[in-house]
């Protein structure tokens, strides 16, 4: 994968990125890339450190430098339990779910619903 467009930093083998951290070398394909979203998961973290070929001390600067980029954002539930132990919220947040797309066609007969034709 390309690195994202958005380059905050870039060292001999990883660059810190709007995507996360990449490895600079494009022949991997993003194989050992970390997303925004997994760079506080140590254990996988972890897993991509261990892989053979990866220079550490890059590796760890790279990860310094895109926490503190990407600051740990708190659970959305853990936010809420503080919301309402504070008071601030007083009722559940419930959010809206999508409704799948129901299709109908009681009462008809088949033969005069209109039909779909793909023409080539």
């Amino acid at each position: 994968m390309a690195l994202h467009r958005d380059i905050f930093w870039v060292g001999r083998q990883w660059a810190v990125t709007g995507g996360g951290i990449q490895a600079v070398d494009q022949r991997l394909r993003g194989v050992l890339d970390i997303e925004v979203t997994r760079l506080w998961d140590e254990d996988f973290v972890q897993s991509r450190r261990a892989k053979p070929g990866v220079n550490a001390a890059d590796f760890d600067s790279a990860l310094t430098v895109a926490r503190e980029r990407f600051p740990q954002t708190p659970e959305p539930d853990a936010l809420v339990a503080e919301l309402e132990a504070l008071g601030v919220i007083e009722a559940p947040i419930v959010s809206p779910a999508v409704r799948a797309m129901e299709l109908r066609v009681e009462g008809r007969l088949a033969r005069f619903l209109p039909q779909w034709r793909i023409r080539r």
